[in-house]
Order: C-alpha cells, then structure tokens, then sequence
C-alpha cells in the first residue's frame, strides 16, 4: 500500500506533538514542521523512526510570520494527502492595550499565511481520491473571550474560511474541518490563575479540562477516509462548555 503523508504545522508544540503521535500510529508518514523548537521536534522525529520504521518522517522549518517562508515550505512539499493546522499563539491582553502590529501577527499567523500556503498545496491534495485540510481552532472563535477579541477574531475568520474554502474544493473530493478546543490543559492556557481555573472547571458539564489527546483523536478521525462526507464543519471538543 502507497504512503500517505501529511504535513503537521506546529508538530513541536503540545497539542501538535500528540497529533503527530496518533497519526503517526494510525499509518500516517508525516512532515513535521516547527518554527523555532528544532530540539523537541527532532527528537518527536527520532522516536516515531523507532517506532514506526515503514514509514517516513520528515524535519521542515518555516516561521509563518514570514511570507518568504511559505513559499520554502511549499517546495519542501512532494506527495501530500492531509494537511493539519497546528500551530499559533494566543494574546491575553486588553483591546485597548493592544498594538496594530499584535493584531496583524495573529490574523498572518492564523488566517492569511494559512490560506496563503494552501492556495500552493491544494493542487497537490486534488491528486488523491480524498484528502483533508483540518484546523486546529478554538472555542473562542465561536463564543468569544474578553481580555482576548484579538484572538476570538481571528480565530473566528479561521472557522469561516474553513466553511467557504470548504465549498470551493468539495467537489475535487477535499475535506475541509476544524476542530475547537475548549479548555486544553497545556502551557497556552498557563496564565489563568487556579480561582479562574477552579471557576472553569465549574461551568464545564463533564467536569474535567480536555487534553491533547481528546483534540488527536478528532484530529485523526477526520483525516480520515471516516470522514469523507464531513466537510465545512467546526468540531467542538469542549466538553459540553459553551454548546
């Protein structure tokens, strides 16, 4: 059976390194991308080469705050059936104390170098009898955060563009997705205080925080040929916070 590749943007953070690791057991060779994380990201490498000798892992570094960097990471790219958005950074900070240049980092970040890149790649996802672009979103983008709009903004745009780029390439057998997190446990959500957490935690139905883990199991899932008729959709994995 050919290899089926998909390239990870942000595989050296917490939630990408666990996306990389299930899809990596479910077959998956994979491009890993980092921005400026070389160690960890190597060594993620190292152990799946161990793990699953069969398959193919490769390294690709690109800041996507940097046009220039897109185009290097499109022609690092050969065969490619899935590509998994994972990367970024939040902003906790008052709009009022919000800088032009920080807002203009989030939406390059997050919405127009993403769209940027695809627009060179999809050509390479048409190829396959189905393929899949999948964003890692969050819940702030459908709700909203105070003391974060930057960050509820464009992760909102994030989410409409998943739903109209859906429909531009439903018909070349393209899923297009993404999944919003609710409260993940990991170091992105380390300045909320434990009175705030224990608050959270409160308003959460399933009374528990989510991991890495529970966004990979949807990530995986609708990468999946599963998931061939799923398209256009935010997956919510909040645990039942703000339905």
């Amino acid at each position: 059976m050919s290899k089926k590749f998909t390239l990870v943007l942000g595989a050296s953070g917490e939630i990408g390194d666990t996306i990389c690791r299930n899809l990596a057991e479910a077959g998956w060779s994979l491009y890993l991308h980092y921005s400026s994380n070389k160690a960890r990201v190597n060594a993620l490498m190292d152990e799946l080469e161990q793990l699953y000798p069969a398959q193919e892992f490769m390294l690709i570094q690109a800041d996507m705050r940097e046009a220039s960097s897109i185009e290097k990471l499109a022609n690092s790219i050969f065969s490619l059936h899935s590509i998994v958005f994972a990367h970024g950074h939040s902003l906790y900070k008052g709009l009022e104390d919000t800088t032009l240049e920080e807002i203009r980092l989030l939406f390059l970040v997050h919405v127009e170098h993403p769209m940027f890149l695809l627009g060179k790649l999809t050509p390479k996802l048409r190829k396959h009898k189905h393929s899949s672009i999948i964003f890692v979103g969050s819940i702030w983008g459908e709700t909203g955060a105070s003391y974060e709009a930057a960050y509820s903004a464009a992760k909102g745009a994030q989410h409409a563009f998943v739903k109209a780029y859906a429909k531009e390439v439903a018909h070349a057998r393209i899923t297009v997705n993404a999944v919003a997190p609710g409260f993940i446990d990991t170091k992105m959500n380390i300045h909320v205080e434990n009175e705030a957490r224990t608050l959270i935690l409160e308003e959460i139905p399933a009374g528990v925080f989510g991991t890495t883990q529970d966004v990979a199991n949807a990530v995986v899932f609708l990468a999946s040929e599963k998931a061939n008729y799923i398209t256009g959709q935010i997956i919510r994995v909040n645990g039942g916070w703000y339905i």
